[in-house]
């Protein structure tokens, strides 16, 4: 029986899955839709669907919050600018997760999860553009 077992492990050191989940959820706040395999996907959801509740409160305290479990300053700023007043009519479920058949090196099952609403423009906008400024300067 699992009795009182609240997360997957997913084989990692708690530090080693910390920053693991920080990295992800900076990707998915990011790009807005991310692939990944299924249980970690699973775990992402409850960390991000926090986040963005925190974001809709909107204060100095959540922000705070927020910033420690986050690495960039760029990812807590698309947070509380864009994200929070998009979902601020929402109750929750603000992320989906979508099974995607299995990885062919090793048959993991794969997941999309992906922000409910989410800004079709937003996945890989950011290298476009560091591509464009880095051709520009190359110029």
């Amino acid at each position: 029986m699992r009795h009182a077992r609240g997360y997957r492990r997913l084989n990692r050191t708690h530090e080693h899955r910390k920053a693991l989940f920080s990295n992800m959820a900076g990707s998915l706040i990011e790009h807005e839709q991310i692939k990944t395999t299924l249980p970690k996907a699973k775990e992402l959801r409850p960390i991000i669907e926090k986040m963005i509740t925190l974001a809709k409160r909107g204060d100095l305290h959540a922000r705070r919050q927020v910033s420690s479990k986050l690495k960039e300053d760029q990812y807590v700023t698309k947070l509380f600018d864009v994200l929070g007043p998009r979902y601020a009519g929402r109750q929750g479920g603000y992320v989906r997760v979508l099974k995607a058949g299995f990885r062919y090196g090793d048959m993991a099952p794969m997941a999309i999860i992906e922000l409910v609403d989410r800004d079709r423009d937003a996945k890989g906008a950011a290298d476009k553009a560091r591509v464009a400024s880095e051709d520009s300067t190359d110029e």
